[in-house]
This record gives structure tokens, sequence and C-alpha cells, in this order.
């Protein structure tokens, strides 16, 4: 029997879905840990193999583990399954449910590209990291068509068996658990309550294509990997990778077949996580909630609690075109379609290219401390976590607002992106016609006013005749006459050398 009581069902909510999770344990440290493909953690409890070791977690942590959407107790989406950006966002939203701020994070299998792609997303919510299982990439030399083809089709077939008694999984995840009868039988009905087995199909076709590898460089808190060396899952090669690519990573080797955590000789590795967790983990900054604005208007800049974010801290400059082009979306949603030919404008393998892409998202999750909101077609800015200039100036409706928040063009570094031209064409259109709004009605009332917005009318179009008109009238207004004729000469050289004449300036002075 287990020695820690089972736990209530509770739901975090996230995009579209509530999240089933489970709290247990008292202990000093928090732990979260991240989901294989699927499970279901109520009927977990059911198994004394299972509840070892979530007694040997309660003993020293207080433990936090909870079911992906679309699997085990968490609801169902329209979709049979998510991208693995959105699932990141689903993390963030059960350890907010369950009030942790930063945790030690356990994931096993499927859950270590998850949990690799939060780390390099939200370092300061991740302790350290255990990954059990785990893969960056299941295929490091990469498909050809036909090979993928043919691995889907066997997906397909396997998952067609899912919950029955001719299920292959047990015998692959743990060999030594599928000797048992007993547990056999339990198991086939814990995989019908996981997942069905169009969504277990779909996920493990999914599984093919994630390639976390660009983003193993980056991960910069303590790491340790935990793998057999006779996985029949995941190759004890890739377990190798990890720790060989996760700068500082330990790597601990077990003997054993077994894929799962709990079967095997779990005490062994349990002991070396319990050292790693309680021990031998670097201490981490509280977590703090910061001001993140985004400045496209004039220049791009992410700016947190005030301080410009250096370039480079954003790791590439795929990441700083994703983020820009998100800000000229609006919060609107941009499909990842529109987001691959952007960043990767030669193109190649798209599926390759969507892992790529995931890795690029939780690099500008990084830099905005989150900011960010996915799901499998789409990508938007949360424009509840982060404000941006952009927002503001098209949210402004009186005149001056909108004339004083103007700061300069839209992404005037971007010009030759095509993507920006529209934005770029609307802004300047708005301030334009404000501008000029502002400019007419001060002349008489507020000269030095009319002046000022006049200078940013000419500096946004230097071929702008009638701004410049503005500009000479309102200095006449404001008696600086010596800088209105100044201003009236620039715009004649100007529009001579474009072969257009310009009024003559006396005319322009007394209003004739």
């Amino acid at each position: 029997m287990a020695e820690t009581p089972t736990p209530p069902i509770q739901f975090a909510e996230a995009r579209n879905v509530r999240l089933a999770y489970q709290v247990f344990g008292d202990g000093p440290h928090d732990i979260v840990a991240i989901p294989p493909t699927a499970q279901n953690i109520e009927l977990s409890w059911e198994r004394q193999e299972i509840t070892a070791m979530f007694d040997r977690f309660a003993r020293f942590s207080r433990y936090v583990h909870f079911d992906k959407r679309g699997t085990g107790c968490s609801g169902r989406t329209t979709d049979a399954v998510n991208s693995i950006d959105e699932r990141v966002d689903d993390v963030r939203a059960v350890m907010d449910a369950a009030g942790v701020q930063s945790a030690h994070f356990f994931a096993a299998s499927e859950g270590g590209p998850m949990a690799i792609l939060f780390a390099l997303a939200f370092p300061d919510r991740v302790r350290s990291l255990t990954l059990f299982g785990a893969f960056a990439n299941l295929f490091p030399d990469g498909l050809s068509e036909a090979e993928h083809d043919a691995l889907v089709d066997r997906q397909h077939h396997f998952a067609a068996m899912w919950g029955t008694p001719e299920s292959p999984f047990l015998a692959h995840l743990s060999p030594t658990m599928a000797a048992s009868s007993d547990f056999s039988t339990w198991y086939q009905r814990y995989e019908r309550n996981a997942a069905s087995p169009e969504s277990l199909a779909t996920l493990m076709v999914w599984s093919i294509d994630i390639d976390v590898r660009e983003a193993l460089s980056a991960l910069d808190m303590p790491v340790l990997v935990i793998h057999r060396k006779g996985d029949l899952m995941v190759d004890f090669a890739h377990g190798e990778h990890l720790a060989r690519e996760i700068p500082g990573a330990t790597l601990l080797t077990q003997e054993g077949v077994d894929h799962l955590a709990f079967a095997g000789d779990m005490d062994e590795w349990m002991d070396e996580f319990e050292r790693f967790v309680t021990g031998s983990v670097a201490q981490r900054p509280d977590v703090v909630d910061h001001k993140v604005r985004i400045v496209t208007l004039g220049r791009f800049a992410v700016e947190v609690d005030g301080s410009e974010v250096p370039t480079s801290a954003w790791g590439s400059r795929r990441a700083r075109q994703l983020c820009k082009r998100l800000v000229a979306a609006r919060g609107w949603p941009v499909t990842r379609d529109e987001l691959l030919e952007i960043l990767w404008p030669d193109g190649w393998d798209t599926r390759k290219l969507g892992a790529r892409l995931s890795v690029q998202l939780s690099g500008v999750r990084r830099v905005l401390d989150g900011g960010v909101s996915s799901d499998r077609q789409t990508v938007s800015l949360n424009l509840s976590e982060v404000s941006t200039d952009l927002t503001d100036f098209f949210d402004a409706e009186v005149d001056d607002e909108i004339v004083d928040l103007y700061t300069g063009e839209f992404l005037p570094g971007d010009v030759y992106d095509d993507w920006t031209t529209p934005i770029r064409n609307e802004v300047r259109s708005r301030f334009t016609l404000a501008a000029r709004r502002v400019a007419e009605a001060n002349i008489v009332a507020n000269p030095a006013r009319a002046v000022d917005v006049a200078h940013k009318l000419v500096a946004a179009d230097t071929y702008d005749g009638e701004a410049r008109r503005t500009l000479v009238r309102a200095l006449v207004a404001a008696g600086e006459r010596r800088e209105a004729e100044r201003a009236h000469a620039d715009w004649e050289r100007v529009f001579t050398e474009m072969g257009f004449d310009t009024p003559p300036f006396e005319g322009l002075a007394t209003g004739t």
C-alpha cells in the first residue's frame, strides 16, 4: 500500500482547456513532473509499483504532476494534439495554479523536449532539470520521405491496438512489467484511459519530428540525464547525446531494459536524483514579475524593467525577427506557415523547420519572460504580459496623443522585409493625418507646438511639400524668421534636385 494518501484531482485553466494535476508530499523541494506521451495520473494510484515511486518523491519534495491536454484526466480539445509550444504554456499554467514559482523538473521520455523548451524559455522557473529516458530528436540522421511515410503508417498500425490485449506498448516500455499478467491486464485499461487510439496516433506521429537540439547548448541550469543502457523505446545513444551537448550535464547510466521510470531498479536512480535535488543543486534567483515593453517606432528594442535587453541575449537573429513579426500583428495570431516563410525564406523540409520554430519561440519567451501564446496553427503576442509602443499608438484616439506616441517609422532597420511595408505605411499615414491637424490647429494658438509637430512631419517624409510649407509658416508665426528662411532654403534645395518648384518665401511669410 502507498504511504502517501491519494491526492485530489485539481484543474488548471489553460487556453481552451482544463489541465488535471495533483500535488502531494510536504518536503522542502518543489518538483514538477513533465509527462510522457500519454498517462493518467488518477489511475496511477491503483498500482503499488507506481505509488512506490510516488512515496519516494513525497519524502523529500512537494511533487506536482499533470496530464497533458487531450490525455488522461485533462480536457479534450478540438485538435487531437497541440503544438509543443502550447504545451510549454500549459506547464506554466499548472505551475501557477499549484502555486509553484520555481521547481526541479523531472521529465520522462517525450516530456524531455517539452521540459527543455520550457527551461530555455523560463530559466528562472527551473531550478534543475532531470531527463529520464529522454531525447532531443529521435532521428538525428534524418528520414527520407519514403522512410517518414512508412514510419507514420507503422505508428497508426500500433496505435490501433492501443488498450487491447494485442497492444505491444508495455512490452517495449517495460519488459519486466509485461511479464506480470496482472499488471499487463491492468495496463490495457490504463492505456484506454490515457488517450484514445486516434489521439495516440497523432501524438506518436508528431513525436517523429520533434527536434530541440538547437536549444541544448543554451541551457544554464544543473542537468541530470538518467538513461538505461538497454532501453527498448529510446536508445541509450539519445541519453549520451543529451549529456554531451548540454553544458555541465551529468549522465547516470543504469543497467536494464525498462523505459518506465518506476520499473526496474527504481531505488538506484532515485537515490541519485534525491541527492541531486537536495544536496548538489545551485541556488537560483526568486521568480519576479517583470515589466516588459517592446519598442518598434524609430528603432527596435525590448526593455525589461526599464533596461534594454542586449542583442546578445536573443541567441539568434531569427528570434528577434520572430518577435518583430508578432509585435506587428498587435496581438492577432500569425500562422506558423507565414513565420516559417519569414524566418527561412529559402525553405526546406517543413517538418524540420517546425521543430526549429519551436526553439526560436522559446528564445523569444526567454527574452520576454513569457509574452507568447501559441496553438497548432498560429502564434501571437500575449498583450496581457507585454506592452508595445505600436499597440499604444493604434489604441490612441486623440490627435495630440497619436503625434506624441510617434517616435519614428516602424522598424526602420527592416525596410527591405516585405512584411513590414503595410504596417509601416499604415503607421506613417495615421501619424501624418493627425500631425497635420495638430500643426494647423496650433499655428496661431501655440506656434511652438506647431513647429515641433511640423519638424516631425518633415522627418517622417523629407519629400512632403505640405509638411515643409507648414514648418515655414509655423516658424514665422513663432517669430523665428531666420529659422524659417533656413527651412525654406532646405525645402527649395531638395525640391530643385527633384525638378519641382517651391513657392516664394515672402508669400508664405505674409500668408499671401
